[in-house]
């Protein structure tokens, strides 16, 4: 049986593909491709500090749940430096991306934390009402 953790990771993980397949096909149709280029770069880097998030708190939580001495941090540091090179890559390359769209695609996966948890809080209070 899947934990809450790890169904939560699937869930959040799954939400931020299909927010990258969204702007990928809105970058394909629609004329705005620098706002959508900037939301992908954004959103990817932030797809990749998720997934350092999740692996490293899961690590923690193992290593604290053995009784041992935790060694290492939630990765703030790695995820902090990702999104400063996007920002970086967005100013060096601003006939591409948008800076601002890519500060948005950054914040997204934080975006897509929030609405997952309000998500499963309604979904949880309608199971218990049943």
């Amino acid at each position: 049986m899947m934990s809450n953790f790890d169904s939560m990771v699937t869930r959040q993980r799954k939400w931020m593909l299909y927010w990258l397949a969204i702007l990928v096909l809105c970058a394909g149709f629609l004329p705005y491709t620098r706002i959508f280029f900037g939301l992908i770069l954004g959103s990817s880097v932030s797809l990749y500090n998720l997934w350092l998030l999740q692996y490293k708190s899961e690590k923690l939580g193992k290593t604290v749940a053995a009784g041992e001495k935790a060694r290492s941090g939630l990765g703030t540091f790695s995820r902090m430096a990702t999104a400063v090179l996007a920002v970086l890559i967005a100013m060096r390359f601003e006939e591409h991306f948008h800076l601002y769209a890519v500060i948005f695609g950054i914040v997204s996966s934080y975006l897509i934390m929030v609405i997952d948890f309000i998500f499963y809080q309604f979904t949880m209070r309608n199971q218990k009402e049943d």
